[in-house]
């Protein structure tokens, strides 16, 4: 099995330092990496210029999707398959049967919404390289964590760690990959 750069880690001791460090990747141009913290930095994500998430697209597509579906489901039992008068009700109407398109709409924007988080997130992914880095465990109780990857356009090894290094990050370190 042979390895290869995945990219470089550096390791922050507080909240400003790495939403400060953020900003300054981010306007440095760089367009591959991510900053990990052990509890929601608040405005994180505006510092690191990530865009709004695409999964609300999603979950607008499975409610509409949901609501056009009870609405075919019931057209088609009602007034197509078994057209039957109940009680002087139309064969075909919106209100009487609302709970089905309501249900449906719930049922199926969760889904879009579950499928969307897969999709954007790139799940499911079993194995990650950050997962092989020592310290990574940190960035769960208190480190912070900028990563920038060996993709990125503008990464080089010696100057990405002379960056992170101006930005103040500790323990800078190459990870690499198992292919």
């Amino acid at each position: 099995m042979s390895e290869k750069k995945y990219g470089i880690i550096a390791s922050f001791q507080t909240t400003p330092d790495v939403f400060h460090a953020s900003e300054k990747v981010r306007d440095a141009g760089f367009l591959y990496w991510d900053a990990f913290t052990p509890f929601p930095v608040h405005g994180l994500e505006h510092a690191m210029g990530q865009k709004r998430s695409k999964v609300p697209c999603f979950t607008l597509i499975g409610g509409l999707s949901g609501f056009v579906t009870g609405l075919i489901i019931v057209w088609y039992m009602n007034a197509h398959d078994y057209p039957l008068i109940v009680g002087g009700k139309p064969y075909f109407s919106p209100i009487f049967p609302f709970p089905v398109f309501y249900e449906l709409t719930i049922l199926l924007a969760a889904f879009g919404t579950l499928g969307g988080m897969f999709l954007t997130n790139l799940l499911p992914r079993y194995n990650h390289p950050l997962f092989d880095y020592k310290d990574f465990h940190k960035s769960g109780d208190d480190t912070f964590m900028i990563v920038i990857e060996s993709r990125d356009p503008k990464f080089d090894e010696d100057r990405t760690a002379e960056f992170m290094a101006e930005l103040g990050g500790s323990d800078i370190t190459v990870i690499t990959a198992k292919e």
